[in-house]
Protein backbone atom coordinates (compact mmCIF):
# COMPACT_ATOMS: atom_id res chain seq x y z
CA UNK A 1 0.00 0.00 0.00
CA UNK A 2 1.25 3.46 -0.71
CA UNK A 3 1.38 6.36 0.96
CA UNK A 4 0.32 10.09 1.03
CA UNK A 5 3.92 11.53 0.17
CA UNK A 6 5.32 14.58 -0.89
CA UNK A 7 6.12 13.34 -4.54
CA UNK A 8 2.29 12.47 -4.51
CA UNK A 9 1.99 16.36 -4.25
CA UNK A 10 2.62 19.29 -6.11
CA UNK A 11 3.92 22.64 -4.73
CA UNK A 12 4.61 25.48 -5.93
CA UNK A 13 5.69 28.66 -4.57
CA UNK A 14 4.73 31.97 -6.12
CA UNK A 15 4.52 35.15 -3.89
CA UNK A 16 1.28 37.13 -3.89
CA UNK A 17 1.94 40.30 -6.64
CA UNK A 18 1.61 42.72 -3.85
CA UNK A 19 4.40 41.06 -1.90
CA UNK A 20 6.91 40.23 -4.84
CA UNK A 21 7.24 44.03 -5.90
CA UNK A 22 9.27 44.50 -2.56
CA UNK A 23 12.66 43.23 -2.60
CA UNK A 24 12.87 42.28 1.44
CA UNK A 25 9.34 40.03 0.71
CA UNK A 26 11.09 38.76 -2.70
CA UNK A 27 14.53 37.84 -0.01
CA UNK A 28 11.66 36.32 2.35
CA UNK A 29 10.18 34.20 -0.52
CA UNK A 30 13.47 32.63 -1.87
CA UNK A 31 14.27 31.90 1.93
CA UNK A 32 10.57 30.52 2.48
CA UNK A 33 11.36 28.07 -0.77
CA UNK A 34 14.35 26.44 0.10
CA UNK A 35 12.96 25.92 3.39
CA UNK A 36 10.02 23.87 1.62
CA UNK A 37 11.93 22.35 -0.97
CA UNK A 38 14.48 21.25 1.85
CA UNK A 39 11.37 19.48 3.42
CA UNK A 40 9.84 17.92 0.42
CA UNK A 41 13.02 16.35 -0.72
CA UNK A 42 13.69 14.76 2.71
CA UNK A 43 10.30 13.57 2.80
CA UNK A 44 10.67 11.82 -0.42
CA UNK A 45 13.69 9.86 0.77
CA UNK A 46 11.33 8.95 3.54
CA UNK A 47 8.51 7.77 1.47
CA UNK A 48 11.18 5.98 -0.95
CA UNK A 49 12.16 4.08 2.02
CA UNK A 50 8.89 3.07 2.90
CA UNK A 51 9.28 -0.78 2.22
CA UNK A 52 12.72 -1.06 3.76
CA UNK A 53 11.21 1.06 6.83
CA UNK A 54 8.39 -1.44 7.23
CA UNK A 55 10.44 -4.98 6.61
CA UNK A 56 9.95 -6.46 9.59
CA UNK A 57 13.18 -8.89 8.59
CA UNK A 58 15.42 -6.92 8.61
CA UNK A 59 16.78 -4.90 11.40
CA UNK A 60 19.35 -2.29 11.28
CA UNK A 61 18.11 -0.39 8.29
CA UNK A 62 21.24 1.88 7.30
CA UNK A 63 18.75 4.73 7.47
CA UNK A 64 20.29 7.03 9.45
CA UNK A 65 19.68 11.29 10.08
CA UNK A 66 22.92 11.16 7.59
CA UNK A 67 21.67 8.78 4.83
CA UNK A 68 18.45 10.43 4.42
CA UNK A 69 20.35 14.15 4.92
CA UNK A 70 23.01 13.41 2.39
CA UNK A 71 19.79 11.89 -0.44
CA UNK A 72 17.02 14.76 0.40
CA UNK A 73 20.69 17.38 -0.17
CA UNK A 74 20.85 15.67 -3.84
CA UNK A 75 17.41 15.77 -4.19
CA UNK A 76 17.18 19.37 -3.91
CA UNK A 77 20.46 19.94 -5.80
CA UNK A 78 18.63 18.45 -8.67
CA UNK A 79 15.49 20.27 -7.92
CA UNK A 80 17.11 23.72 -7.61
CA UNK A 81 20.71 24.07 -9.38
CA UNK A 82 22.12 24.66 -5.85
CA UNK A 83 23.46 22.68 -3.26
CA UNK A 84 22.73 24.53 -0.12
CA UNK A 85 26.82 24.62 1.20
CA UNK A 86 27.61 26.67 -1.86
CA UNK A 87 24.51 29.42 -0.38
CA UNK A 88 26.70 32.21 1.40
CA UNK A 89 26.95 30.50 4.76
CA UNK A 90 26.68 33.97 6.64
CA UNK A 91 23.10 34.49 4.98
CA UNK A 92 20.34 33.87 7.00
CA UNK A 93 18.93 31.19 4.20
CA UNK A 94 21.81 29.50 5.22
CA UNK A 95 21.54 29.63 8.66
CA UNK A 96 18.47 28.42 8.00
CA UNK A 97 18.29 25.89 5.70
CA UNK A 98 21.45 24.49 8.15
CA UNK A 99 18.61 24.12 11.05
CA UNK A 100 16.47 22.16 8.46
CA UNK A 101 18.74 20.19 7.77
CA UNK A 102 19.92 19.23 11.48
CA UNK A 103 16.39 18.93 12.35
CA UNK A 104 16.16 16.00 9.53
CA UNK A 105 19.00 14.15 11.20
CA UNK A 106 17.59 14.57 14.36
CA UNK A 107 13.74 13.48 13.60
CA UNK A 108 15.36 10.55 11.71
CA UNK A 109 18.00 9.40 14.11
CA UNK A 110 15.59 9.71 17.12
CA UNK A 111 13.38 7.26 15.85
CA UNK A 112 16.10 4.30 14.59
CA UNK A 113 14.96 1.85 17.60
CA UNK A 114 11.33 2.47 15.80
CA UNK A 115 12.41 1.99 12.15
CA UNK A 116 14.99 -0.85 12.84
CA UNK A 117 12.74 -3.10 14.87
CA UNK A 118 12.62 -6.78 13.49
CA UNK A 119 9.13 -8.07 13.75
CA UNK A 120 7.24 -5.54 13.37
CA UNK A 121 5.49 -4.46 10.00
CA UNK A 122 4.11 -1.19 9.75
CA UNK A 123 6.64 1.08 11.82
CA UNK A 124 4.47 4.45 11.58
CA UNK A 125 7.39 6.46 10.24
CA UNK A 126 5.62 7.35 7.13
CA UNK A 127 6.42 11.14 5.38
CA UNK A 128 3.34 13.09 7.51
CA UNK A 129 4.81 11.66 10.67
CA UNK A 130 8.57 12.51 10.05
CA UNK A 131 7.37 15.74 8.46
CA UNK A 132 6.24 17.22 11.13
CA UNK A 133 9.05 16.01 13.71
CA UNK A 134 11.34 17.86 11.20
CA UNK A 135 9.04 20.78 11.90
CA UNK A 136 9.16 21.10 15.46
CA UNK A 137 12.92 19.92 16.04
CA UNK A 138 13.62 23.01 13.34
CA UNK A 139 11.26 25.46 15.10
CA UNK A 140 13.02 24.40 18.32
CA UNK A 141 16.27 25.24 16.52
CA UNK A 142 15.16 28.26 14.78
CA UNK A 143 13.20 29.70 17.64
CA UNK A 144 12.46 33.09 17.46
CA UNK A 145 13.45 33.81 13.64
CA UNK A 146 11.38 31.05 11.79
CA UNK A 147 8.25 28.59 11.77
CA UNK A 148 7.55 26.03 9.81
CA UNK A 149 4.66 23.74 10.21
CA UNK A 150 2.70 21.34 7.79
CA UNK A 151 -0.86 22.21 8.44
CA UNK A 152 -4.41 21.50 5.99
CA UNK A 153 -8.09 22.78 6.03
CA UNK A 154 -9.01 21.95 9.39
CA UNK A 155 -11.70 18.77 8.47
CA UNK A 156 -8.51 17.04 7.07
CA UNK A 157 -5.76 17.82 10.27
CA UNK A 158 -5.24 14.04 12.12
CA UNK A 159 -2.81 15.66 14.43
CA UNK A 160 -4.04 18.34 16.63
CA UNK A 161 -0.50 20.00 16.68
CA UNK A 162 -0.96 20.48 13.24
CA UNK A 163 -4.27 22.57 13.03
CA UNK A 164 -4.15 26.04 11.32
CA UNK A 165 -4.00 29.11 13.43
CA UNK A 166 -7.02 31.55 12.70
CA UNK A 167 -5.19 33.44 9.95
CA UNK A 168 -3.85 30.10 8.39
CA UNK A 169 -7.15 28.86 8.68
CA UNK A 170 -8.84 32.17 6.91
CA UNK A 171 -6.36 32.12 3.86
CA UNK A 172 -6.91 28.13 3.56
CA UNK A 173 -10.72 28.84 3.43
CA UNK A 174 -10.24 32.36 1.36
CA UNK A 175 -7.28 32.18 -1.00
CA UNK A 176 -6.14 28.25 -1.60
CA UNK A 177 -9.65 26.92 -1.86
CA UNK A 178 -10.57 29.41 -4.06
CA UNK A 179 -11.83 28.14 -7.20
CA UNK A 180 -10.83 31.33 -8.91
CA UNK A 181 -7.71 31.24 -7.75
CA UNK A 182 -4.89 29.92 -10.26
CA UNK A 183 -4.19 26.32 -8.43
CA UNK A 184 -0.72 25.73 -7.33
CA UNK A 185 -0.54 29.67 -6.25
CA UNK A 186 1.01 30.08 -2.90
CA UNK A 187 -0.28 33.31 -0.28
CA UNK A 188 2.36 35.79 1.50
CA UNK A 189 1.93 38.44 3.56
CA UNK A 190 3.78 40.58 5.83
CA UNK A 191 1.65 40.56 9.04
CA UNK A 192 2.03 40.45 12.73
CA UNK A 193 2.77 37.03 13.84
CA UNK A 194 3.01 36.41 17.49
CA UNK A 195 2.91 40.07 18.02
CA UNK A 196 5.58 40.71 15.77
CA UNK A 197 6.05 41.51 11.91
CA UNK A 198 6.54 38.66 10.12
CA UNK A 199 6.79 37.34 6.09
CA UNK A 200 3.95 34.61 6.43
CA UNK A 201 3.76 31.98 3.25
CA UNK A 202 1.07 29.14 2.90
CA UNK A 203 2.02 26.73 -0.42
CA UNK A 204 -0.02 24.84 -1.33
CA UNK A 205 -0.08 20.61 -2.09
CA UNK A 206 -2.33 18.42 -3.46
CA UNK A 207 -4.06 14.93 -3.89
CA UNK A 208 -2.03 12.64 -6.40
CA UNK A 209 -3.21 8.97 -6.78
CA UNK A 210 -0.88 7.82 -4.39
CA UNK A 211 -2.42 9.77 -1.57
CA UNK A 212 -5.59 8.53 -2.08
CA UNK A 213 -4.92 4.90 -0.54
CA UNK A 214 -5.46 7.04 2.99
CA UNK A 215 -6.86 9.55 2.10
CA UNK A 216 -9.16 8.84 -0.84
CA UNK A 217 -12.60 6.56 -0.68
CA UNK A 218 -14.55 5.17 0.42
CA UNK A 219 -15.01 7.88 3.07
CA UNK A 220 -14.77 6.90 6.78
CA UNK A 221 -13.09 3.34 6.14
CA UNK A 222 -9.91 2.84 8.06
CA UNK A 223 -6.86 2.99 6.45
CA UNK A 224 -3.30 1.76 7.70
CA UNK A 225 -2.37 4.41 9.93
CA UNK A 226 -5.48 3.68 11.89
CA UNK A 227 -7.51 6.83 10.67
CA UNK A 228 -10.50 6.95 9.26
CA UNK A 229 -10.45 8.08 5.10
CA UNK A 230 -11.44 11.49 4.33
CA UNK A 231 -12.75 10.78 0.78
CA UNK A 232 -10.78 12.93 -0.74
CA UNK A 233 -10.34 13.20 -4.56
CA UNK A 234 -7.61 13.14 -7.48
CA UNK A 235 -6.01 16.83 -7.07
CA UNK A 236 -8.13 18.25 -4.31
CA UNK A 237 -5.79 20.27 -1.99
CA UNK A 238 -4.24 18.01 1.04
CA UNK A 239 -1.82 20.02 3.20
CA UNK A 240 -0.32 23.15 2.92
CA UNK A 241 3.05 24.12 4.25
CA UNK A 242 2.87 27.48 6.52
CA UNK A 243 6.57 29.11 6.65
CA UNK A 244 6.72 32.48 8.85
CA UNK A 245 9.64 34.34 9.20
CA UNK A 246 9.78 36.86 11.33
CA UNK A 247 11.38 40.33 11.25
Amino acid sequence: MRFCVPRCLTISLVASAAIATAPAAEEDAMIAQSLAQMLQAARTVISNNQDLINNPDVGDKHLTGQVVLDQAITSYANATGRNPTSIDQNSRQAQLLKAMMAAIVAATDENQAAINKKGTGFKGFIPAVFARLVSEDFNQMAKGDAEVKVTAPAELVRNRKARPDAWEAEIIKTKLLDPQRPKGQSYSAVVDANNRPAFRIMVPEYYAASCLACHGSPKGEMDITGYPKEGGKLGDLGAVISITLYH
